[in-house]
């Protein structure tokens, strides 16, 4: 099995088992505040919105481009995480679960265009991929689980 293909059905069973996490919480229990300053719908939120500003950078990949645009810099990721939960403020619990599926199936989709060759571990397109889903989806997933079992 190449990276890629390994690297692919691993993201898409971590993004069940994180589904399965968020399964059944009700709307006070996904506002309640609980991670820092976050609820179960920010760490949705900022999930979605990774997927969304990656997609273009897996597209320039794909084509032999610079994956990102001249003068975009993610060093910053706390300011990038807060800017992407923000923006979800006012959605519904429903529309942010909606934008979840919709977004990994794009995020996936655009993974699945990019060669092969590229899929290399620690270099650019495999680290985008990993961190923005499987690494991504265990991480939080993890904290959703931790707090449930508390609470």
């Amino acid at each position: 099995m190449s990276e890629k293909t390994t690297l692919l059905s691993e993201a898409e069973t971590e993004f069940t088992l994180f589904k399965r996490a968020i399964a059944g919480l009700d709307e006070p229990r996904m506002r309640q505040v609980w991670l820092g300053t976050w609820s179960a719908r920010d760490i949705v939120a900022h999930i979605s919105g990774w997927h969304r500003e990656l997609i273009p950078a897996l597209e320039r990949i794909g084509k032999g481009e610079r994956p990102v645009a001249e003068g975009v810099s993610y060093e910053d990721v706390d300011a990038w995480n807060a800017r992407f939960a923000e923006a979800k403020k006012a959605a519904s619990t429903a529309e942010i679960l909606k934008e979840l599926d919709a977004s990994h199936a794009a995020f996936m989709r655009a993974a699945t265009a990019v060669p092969d060759e590229r899929y290399v571990p620690g270099k650019t397109a495999y680290k985008i991929v990993d961190l923005n889903s499987r690494h991504h989806y265990q991480e939080h997933r993890g904290q959703i689980e931790d707090w449930r079992k508390a609470g």
